[in-house]
Order: C-alpha cells, then sequence, then structure tokens
C-alpha cells in the first residue's frame, strides 16, 4: 500500500510539473504572438488552467515531502505525548478540511460539466476540463491527509525534515 500511495503522489507531482511547463509554454506562445503579429485565441485562460492544475496536482507531493508551512513554535516545546496529541488534532482537522475542499471541487466540476458551463474568454473552453486537475489535487490531497493521519495514529508516521538551508531567508 505505501508504494501504491507514494506512486500516487509522485504522478500528480509529475503532472504538476507538466503543467508548469504548460504554463511556460503559453506564456512563450502568447509573447512571440504578439511580436509576430500572430494572435493566438486563449493562451491567458489556458496559461492560467495550467498554473492553477500545477498548484493544485502538487500539494499532496510538497505535504509528503514535509515543505508545506508549519508553525512549529508550540510542537517544539511540549513532551512525546503532548505533541502526538497536537499533531493527531491538528491532521484531523486538516483531514476534515481537506474533504471538504474535495468534495466541493469535484462537485464543481461535475455541475460544470453537467450544465455545459464554458468559459467566458475567447477560448470558450469547456469549464469542467481545467477543474478535473482541481478535483483530483484536492483528492489526492485529501488521500495525503488520510495517510498522514493514520500514520501518527499508529506511530509509524514518517516526518519528513526540509533542508533547513533551504528555508533561512
Amino acid at each position: 500500500m505505501r508504494t501504491l500511495l507514494d506512486r500516487i503522489y509522485d504522478a500528480a507531482a509529475y503532472l504538476a510539473a507538466f503543467f508548469l511547463v504548460g504554463t511556460l509554454a503559453m506564456v512563450l506562445l502568447g509573447i512571440v504572438g504578439r511580436l509576430l503579429d500572430w494572435f493566438v485565441p486563449g493562451t491567458d485562460a489556458y496559461a492560467g488552467y495550467c498554473m492553477a492544475a500545477a498548484g493544485f496536482l502538487a500539494l499532496a507531493h510538497t505535504l509528503k515531502r514535509g515543505e508545506h508551512i508549519r508553525v512549529l513554535l508550540l510542537l517544539e516545546r511540549t513532551g512525546v505525548r503532548a505533541r502526538h496529541v497536537l499533531e493527531l488534532w491538528a491532521l484531523g482537522v486538516a483531514t476534515l478540511l481537506a474533504g471538504a475542499f474535495a468534495g466541493y471541487s469535484v462537485r464543481l466540476a461535475v455541475q460544470s460539466w453537467q450544465f455545459n458551463d464554458i468559459s467566458t474568454g475567447n477560448d470558450a473552453t469547456p469549464l469542467w476540463i481545467p477543474q478535473l486537475a482541481m478535483a483530483l489535487g484536492t483528492v489526492v490531497l485529501l488521500v495525503a491527509f488520510v495517510d498522514e493521519l493514520v500514520g501518527e495514529w499508529r506511530g509509524t508516521r514518517r516526518r519528513k525534515v526540509p533542508d533547513e538551508a533551504l528555508h533561512h531567508e
């Protein structure tokens, strides 16, 4: 199960990287199109869709790598038992919030598909298509939070400590 979950998180991260390259491609296409007086409709919208997809799909992988922002001031000054209880509480709340976020994201994509909702821009993209990435990203984030919560509950949670040199400004 651990291998499957890690592969899901990695696959979402690779998709995020793909959409990040897509963002770059759309921005460059828009710039080159303006320089050559060649109109490419929808490049701004597609750059935005790609950027949103990259952000949402990277959430779970970032969480599992320990790169989400956390305030450790209180946790560092508590005992082992108190830290465990605080971690369970925080992960429980985060799981509930991620569940609500995932539910609403999936519902938004489904409703956009049912109502044939399209972009108001000149690209006229059916909105459920870019919303799929948001829905997928939030569902994978929910799975990652459940994974973290179960690991903390069982005492098997792998805490990744980010490289401190990367976090000092």
